[in-house]
């Protein structure tokens, strides 16, 4: 009997946490409140006066209003659960992003613009930005792919010939630890094209970890695979592309990642010292004229391209080493 009643004392549900979740649904009631928060910021930046003639208030407004009713839609839909929370804080983020500087100038001008400074950017400058976004793509397609694929051969030759291996490795250890910035310089003068220089140092930033970080996968590939493929009558190049590469091929994600990193930080600096065009240019032509929204509206669209092509390649790695995609996050 005593049993009985300390396993229905053990298992019965807790009377307190019960009534806690049935008074208070949080995961319920935050979709429904992300879209009054930013209804709430478009009144507000609608109807308070601004502290100074700032471009775009009106349109602000509009756009505001137009984010809480797609949100209001979303939570009607039951699709808002998991992005509820993040909904709610940029809206309360711009909206006193809006109150701090647009009505009230708490924060000094020019260096700290208001919201209508950032859409009116867009708004008149999306030429000349989405140019230079085009701009940087190409400059990086050209150096990251270059430099991924070099790497990609750099590494199988290491890790499958002892003879290139021989040769190649000090060479690697001497140049590839050095920032490719400290060779921009030395880029400029050596090869005449700007342009054709910055792709070459990208190429170089990219290849180094894709180089050793293939030739680590190949390194760790059990040998008992080469065996038995040389025992069914594989040759060297079969060995290297249907056994050491694809054994490889979790370590060469891993160094492609490293690679678009580092990439990204090149391509800025070429940009801002060398390529007249691209969004580095842009920042520094920006901070030339103290046009700060226009700078902050560039590192914008920088983060967005930067952030979409990391998770194209990992989408990538998911579809490639599907039995992998739960070890990698982004």
């Amino acid at each position: 009997m005593s049993q009985r009643l300390a396993s229905s004392v053990r298992f019965a549900p807790s009377p307190n946490v019960t009534t806690v979740r049935r008074a208070f649904p949080l995961a319920q009631t935050l979709p429904w409140l992300a879209g009054p928060v930013w209804l709430v910021a478009a009144l507000v930046t609608w109807r308070a006066p601004d502290a100074d003639d700032f471009p775009a208030t009106n349109d602000l407004a509009v756009l505001f209003a137009a984010l809480g009713v797609v949100l209001l839609v979303a939570a009607a839909g039951r699709r808002l659960s998991a992005r509820a929370p993040w909904a709610i804080a940029l809206g309360v983020g711009f909206g006193l992003w809006e109150v701090a500087q647009a009505k009230l100038l708490w924060l000094p001008r020019p260096f700290f613009g208001t919201p209508q400074d950032l859409l009116d950017v867009f708004q008149s400058d999306w030429r000349k930005l989405g140019d230079s976004l085009l701009h940087s793509l190409a400059l990086l397609a050209i150096g990251y792919l270059g430099g991924a694929t070099l790497g990609i051969a750099v590494g199988a030759g290491l890790g499958r010939s002892p003879r290139f291996r021989y040769w190649v490795r000090p060479i690697m250890r001497l140049i590839g630890p050095l920032p490719p910035v400290a060779l921009l310089p030395l880029a400029f003068v050596l090869i005449p094209s700007s342009r054709v220089a910055g792709d070459a140092l990208m190429a170089l930033a990219a290849g180094f970890p894709v180089a050793v970080l293939t030739w680590s996968g190949i390194a760790a590939v059990d040998p008992a695979y080469y065996d038995v493929a040389r025992t069914m009558g594989a040759k060297q190049r079969f060995l290297l592309f249907h056994v050491a590469l694809p054994a490889a091929t979790p370590q060469i994600f891993v160094g492609l990642f490293m690679g678009l990193g580092a990439s990204f930080s090149m391509l800025v600096v070429a940009e801002m010292l060398g390529v007249k065009s691209g969004l580095g240019f842009y920042l520094q032509w920006a901070q030339g004229w103290a046009a700060y929204p226009n700078m902050y509206a560039a590192l914008l669209v920088m983060s967005l391209m930067c952030s979409a092509l990391m998770t194209v390649l990992f989408k990538l790695r998911d579809h490639l080493l599907n039995w992998q995609k739960d070890g990698l996050k982004w």
